[in-house]
């Protein structure tokens, strides 16, 4: 049997140093001193040189690594999930609003 998948819209942002705390703030991380939201180096993975290598995207499935370039898509249900550019660019199209 073959399947096709259903057409949906979904909110997407593509992971970036300069958009760090844009990306933070659309999956809404809760970790930061005192409460604060947004993206603080205990859930973003750094190299033994502190360089910034990814972030920690929680899952339906658990904690995922989001590395730059990745997409941080937000799904039908809300959930959150990392998808490789070449996925992603041939799974969806922008939309015009």
């Amino acid at each position: 049997m073959k399947y096709r998948k259903k057409p949906v819209v979904v909110e997407a942002v593509q992971l970036t140093w300069e958009n760090w705390n844009e990306v933070c703030e659309f999956v809404t991380l809760p970790w930061g001193p005192d409460g604060v939201r947004g993206c603080l180096s205990d859930k973003g993975v750094v190299s033994d040189s502190g360089e910034r290598i990814g972030l920690i995207i929680p899952t339906l499935e658990g904690e995922m690594k989001a590395v730059q370039g990745d997409y941080i898509v937000r799904g039908v249900q809300g959930e959150f999930y990392p998808c490789k550019p070449k996925i992603f660019e041939s799974t969806y199209e922008l939309v015009e609003e």
